[in-house]
């Protein structure tokens, strides 16, 4: 199928970097056509940032690639809010923040990525989305996409949680842009399911929040349609809308790469609690929970990942609201559900009534912290 072969590294270990600067690379894209056989997603998403930042700007390019189980947010989405961490975290299912922005994804090896990039001034959303449709159409299966040029079948609307494609974005920067998306094929839509389901409807973010649609996997339409067919079908598509001869240049994670800048930095930032966290929008959290002695109302406002402020207000005693005003002291300037016991423990009984008080700060607190941790 592939005639041309690339070679790419292994994931290096975390680094850190502003997202003003850039890595130096000494790698140069050598096809018009890419496909990973890489499934790990931090290479993946690495991979397709340096595709987008240093392939010629006046040419298109396809990236097709399939990842290990992972849950992919938007650049400016809130993790708390988007991913069901706790469910993550039973599963041993990573999520990561990509570079562009749009809602919520769910990637394993049942589904299938595709990213198309394009000069910025012939970018248009339509004419990319329908390089899928056709290739969907010559699978036998009868997609078109929508006024918002999500790609539909059957009458079912796409969205982040969508029927077929699990959601699409896009990203444009000075004369480059690019339009990528999720085909499910045969994809465990429980697991899916479970790890996007949050139920916080008292979590305000100023970040982008996703569109919740049903979703179901291409293979009910045709079960002979494969991670392989669909890679065929849309290269075919791609070659004919645009032109393009270039044999497939086939990427995995090999030594080449190992030692190249570019690589070793990209995927150590989406590692970094700085980009995974630091990124998140202002947001705010209001919390309610009835204990034995007495009633409690706690907003919390975070920006980046930091708590800013932390309130409290109670049914109960002086003497107790007392130490809950130092809680919330406490609390600023912490990075939110990443707040250790000692930082709030040290002498807070000194501030309410005795053991009693400092026993009330410690329900309560376990409490706060399950809450924070999602």
């Amino acid at each position: 199928m592939f005639a041309s072969l690339c070679h790419v590294a292994s994931v290096s270990a975390p680094l850190v970097r502003t997202l003003a600067s850039l890595p130096r690379t000494a790698l140069t894209p050598q096809s018009a056509i890419y496909v990973s056989t890489s499934s790990n997603p931090y290479f993946n998403l690495t991979l397709e940032d340096w595709l987008f930042r240093h392939y010629p700007a006046h040419a298109p390019l396809l990236l097709l690639y399939r990842n290990n189980p992972c849950v992919v947010i938007g650049r400016n989405q809130n993790p708390w809010k988007e991913v069901n961490l706790r469910v993550a975290r039973e599963r041993n299912v990573p999520w990561i923040r990509r570079r562009s922005g749009g809602g919520t994804v769910f990637h394993d090896l049942e589904n299938t990525n595709y990213s198309i990039h394009v000069p910025r001034a012939s970018f248009d959303r339509a004419k990319t989305a329908n390089i899928v449709v056709r290739a969907l159409h010559a699978l036998g299966v009868e997609g078109y996409a929508n006024e918002r040029n999500d790609i539909c079948v059957g009458g079912k609307k796409i969205g982040v949680f969508s029927s077929y494609v699990s959601g699409s974005a896009y990203k444009i920067v000075s004369s480059r842009a690019y339009h990528h998306g999720t085909m499910l094929i045969s994809t465990r839509l429980d697991t899916l399911g479970e790890l996007l389901r949050v139920d916080k409807p008292t979590m305000n973010t100023k970040g982008v929040e996703s569109v919740r649609s049903p979703v179901c996997n291409l293979v009910e339409s045709n079960p002979r349609i494969t991670h392989e067919a669909f890679v065929e079908a849309v290269i075919t598509s791609f070659r004919k809308e645009y032109n393009v001869g270039d044999e497939p240049c086939v990427v995995g994670e090999t030594p080449v790469y190992v030692g190249d800048e570019y690589f070793k930095v990209g995927t150590a930032e989406l590692l970094g609690w700085g980009w995974a966290y630091g990124q998140t929008p202002e947001f705010e959290y209001v919390l309610e929970k009835r204990f034995r002695w007495g009633d409690v109302t706690s907003t919390i406002r975070s920006k980046h990942g930091v708590i800013l402020s932390c309130t409290f207000t109670s049914s109960t005693s002086t003497n107790i609201q007392a130490t809950l005003d130092e809680l919330g002291r406490r609390l600023e300037g912490k990075r939110y559900g990443f707040v250790h016991d000692a930082e709030i423990f040290s002498e807070l009984g000194e501030y309410g009534s005795g053991e009693m008080a400092e026993s009330e700060a410690g329900e309560l607190w376990r409490w706060l912290q399950a809450e924070m941790k999602g």
